[in-house]
């Protein structure tokens, strides 16, 4: 099989180094860039599989090209990973709120850096149980087969991790699932991931469904709940 190609952009020609060493050891194909106009020449060229992607960038910023990313039909669903040293929680909601698919602070481990581009490149090719199988829930839509996602049949655009949350959540819907459980199996429990990434998730996949985010219930003090709508959701 072709190995997954994998962009690391940062403007510290050692963390590049280091990143690039430790993926490349690790079997992906690597190609770097050092500022954000040229990730996004090297995004919409190359087309990777994921992009490691620093914050704090000369000319665009990694928000800018995080949101450049996810506007472009080209690279709307290759998988982000932030990694920065902006420690804050506001830094952490913003970038997860634009579609990042995860955020790792500097200094950080390489290991669990690879650890964790793994996990997102599993999210996005494996495929679902049922595959093939077309999952209706009141107006949302799921094409398991396809990875694709509708409400009142216009399609949506969502993240790897925006939608195996999604499919998670209608498949056991009616049960409440706990921010741990969503974490063991959305995010394949990467170590130091913290519930509040389940809420921020949450939270931008109801803005994305609109109305019918309503069909996802907070439990307080558990977790979440997909609530059945009138019609319960079935497959065909």
């Amino acid at each position: 099989m072709t190995p997954h190609r994998i962009l690391v952009v940062d403007d510290e020609p050692d963390i590049t180094a280091l990143v690039a060493y430790h993926l490349a050891k690790a079997g992906y194909r690597v190609t770097t860039a050092s500022n954000g106009s040229d990730a996004l020449k090297a995004a919409a060229e190359q087309r990777p599989d994921a992009i490691v992607l620093d914050l704090m960038l000369p000319g665009l910023s990694g928000l800018d090209v995080l949101q450049a990313l996810r506007k472009n039909d080209q690279t709307k669903d290759v998988g982000v990973i932030l990694l920065t040293a902006r420690r804050e929680e506001a830094d952490r909601v913003r970038g997860l709120s634009l579609g990042a698919d995860d955020y790792l602070t500097k200094p950080f481990s390489p290991n669990e850096l690879t650890l964790r581009v793994g996990a997102i490149l599993r999210r996005l090719a494996a495929p679902s149980t049922s595959a093939g199988s077309v999952l209706v829930a009141g107006p949302i839509s799921v094409d398991r087969s396809a990875h694709r996602v509708a409400v009142h049949g216009q399609d949506l655009v969502l993240t790897a991790t925006e939608y195996k949350l999604l499919l998670t959540l209608i498949e056991r819907q009616g049960r409440v699932q706990t921010r741990p459980q969503l974490l063991e199996h959305v995010w394949d429990a990467q170590p130091d991931i913290q519930t509040r990434t389940v809420d921020m998730h949450v939270q931008r996949l109801r803005t994305k469904l609109g109305e019918a985010g309503d069909l996802i219930e907070t439990v307080r003090g558990f977790g979440y709940r997909f609530k059945a709508p009138e019609k319960a959701a079935r497959a065909r």
